[in-house]
């Protein structure tokens, strides 16, 4: 069974990165108190650019803990405690290869639905001072994943992360990454255009590569 290790919030900060100033919401604290999910995001957290953050399909970000070994090995200098990706939940259990876009969860007593992979902008760079972690997050695949809210509630650490239904379109979050990324295949793609929880840009996307695809065939 999936779990929650960790609760993370965070309001934006200006910080100065490379002479400039930005303005980020990507660094999360841990919490111990239990928090309200709502539509957009938990209590006590808010995204900074909403062109590119946030939104009902990106309420809710989480990160596997797993991923943190792979991390610790490739950057052996660094701390990195749980929130360093800007998640809200650092999950253990949540794989992108195992979970579909469009599975349902109960999480506390809130119900969420996966929508889409995390592609990072510059401002993963400015969270880890680096901005080649941009590159090495892609090469790693180890995204994380969005959901959007269904249901609001209550979470906390320690909180079961319970699948209610699985999408029969049988397409994981890595999948989706995978044909973001440019690795197409016209099968995968088919059954992508057809989840319901895929957040519409993704769908738009796919829809175009899929009748270049045909028209190749």
């Amino acid at each position: 069974m999936a779990k929650v290790i960790s609760l993370n919030v965070g309001l934006p900060r200006t910080v100065i990165f490379h002479g400039q100033v930005v303005t980020t919401g990507i660094f999360k604290e841990p919490v111990k108190e239990r928090k309200k999910l709502r539509k957009l995001n938990l209590d006590g957290d808010k995204q900074a650019d909403l062109t590119v953050h946030g939104g009902l399909d990106k309420a809710l970000y989480a990160y596997p803990a797993e991923h943190y070994g792979y991390w610790k090995k490739r950057l052996p200098a660094m701390k990195l405690p749980w929130g360093m990706f800007g998640e809200n939940i650092t999950a253990e259990g949540l794989l992108e290869d195992q979970v579909n876009i469009g599975d349902m969860f109960r999480v506390g007593s809130s119900e969420v639905v996966a929508t889409q992979p995390r592609m990072p902008c510059y401002k993963l760079g400015v969270k880890f001072g680096r901005m080649d972690i941009i590159r090495q997050f892609m090469n790693s695949k180890l995204t994380g994943i969005y959901f959007r809210v269904i249901k609001e509630g209550e979470v906390g650490v320690g909180d079961e992360i319970e699948l209610i239904s699985r999408d029969g379109n049988n397409v994981t979050v890595k999948d989706i990454f995978r044909l973001a990324t440019g690795e197409h295949d016209i099968a995968t793609l088919r059954r992508a255009v057809h989840i319901e929880a895929l957040a519409e840009g993704w769908r738009l996307e796919f829809l175009e590569e899929l009748a270049k695809q045909e028209r190749i065939r």
